[in-house]
């Protein structure tokens, strides 16, 4: 509980607060909030923004912010530093986490869009059925509270046809009663992340590269940073994307490609191999998301053309991995550490 008199909040810097009107304090009554001083930009649409701490949702508050959007972001702990930049970008904290629905149904009120994303279970931190009933909570409220655009980001693997890997087919429950409520709404499948190529336990601390596709075989990407922009593209045009399911990527490439490429970055070779049948053998849970590949539907199918129409600044992967990727790259060829997500 945060106590005190209207003001400044201690801990976060004051140089961002100017554009901050409220925060919503988990465990109060809806609408009981805590002013905090500053102008909102009444002009502007506000959406608010689960995991605004996170990848996806981070990515989709500072885009918004950037456009001039106003951004309400759900946050566990408004002292912490994801929540503090967000604040300092300007964004509004409301206290609360997935579990409150007070919390969400209090930072709801009176917003014209909400953009969802859950946590997984490969994060190790929620359960399936948590992810499954948080998404639909949300979707339930928008409905409740009259938001007028919905935007929901599910996984590129999602589909009518059951995947057998738990957290695409959760997904997929999620998509369905959304389609089911009286409310415009969108959803995305974003594709594999580039963040994820250059995560440790693929090989190339010890000089190699292992992945899921053949080495001519080619999967879509996806850099963290479009999905904010692509999604603030949705949120600008709610009549042409209402009602609309669609893949986002960034690039695509080859087992191929990403030898040459990590080769050139590391300036030395990095030879390219799918994983062994060994590995596959001994993790079930690489083993379904190989076979997700083969089949097409992990590998991806989203519309590049019409995406960079959206966001002509569409990252490829050779100027990520040489831009904003490089750091995580260069972590990755020292660090030994293990892909834990093996569920």
């Amino acid at each position: 509980m945060l106590n005190g008199s209207p003001g400044i909040l201690p801990g976060l810097p004051a140089a961002g607060w100017r554009r901050i009107s409220k925060v919503t304090i988990a465990g109060e009554r809806p609408g009981n909030r805590l002013q905090i001083r500053g102008t909102v930009m009444n002009n502007a649409q506000t959406v608010l923004v689960f995991g605004a701490t996170g990848q996806q949702g981070g990515s989709v508050a500072r885009a918004l912010l950037h456009r001039g959007w106003q951004v309400r972001a759900l946050v566990r702990d408004p002292f912490s530093a994801g929540a503090a930049a967000l604040a300092a970008r300007g964004a509004e904290l409301v206290v609360g986490t997935f579990e409150d629905r007070a919390a969400m149904r209090s930072a709801m009120a009176g917003v014209d869009g909400v953009f969802s994303v859950q946590p997984s279970s490969p994060g190790g931190t929620v359960t399936d059925e948590q992810e499954v009933r948080y998404g639909i909570t949300i979707a339930d409220l928008a409905v409740e509270c009259g938001v007028k655009h919905l935007v929901y980001s599910s996984g590129s693997a999602t589909g009518e046809t059951p995947t057998g890997v738990a957290h695409y087919d959760t997904k997929a429950e999620i998509e369905r009663h959304i389609r089911r409520l009286p409310l415009a709404a969108t959803i995305v499948r974003p594709a594999t992340f580039m963040e994820l190529l250059v995560m440790p336990g693929f090989g190339l601390d010890k000089g190699r590269f292992q992945f899921f596709m053949l080495p001519e075989g080619r999967m879509q990407v996806l850099a963290v940073e479009d999905i904010g922009h692509l999604v603030a593209s949705v949120f600008a045009a709610p009549a042409r994307f209402a009602g609309k399911t669609f893949e986002i990527a960034s690039d695509s490439v080859t087992g191929r490609q990403l030898e040459v490429l990590f080769s050139a970055a590391a300036g030395r070779p990095i030879p390219y191999s799918r994983f062994s049948d060994e590995v596959l053998a001994a993790s079930p849970f690489l083993h379904k998301l190989t076979g997700l590949v083969d089949d097409g539907r992990l590998a991806g199918h989203a519309d590049l053309d019409a995406l960079r129409q959206l966001h002509p600044q569409l990252h490829t992967f050779a100027g990520w991995l040489a831009g904003p990727g490089r750091p995580a790259f260069e972590r990755a060829l020292t660090s030994g550490a293990r892909w834990a997500f093996d569920r």
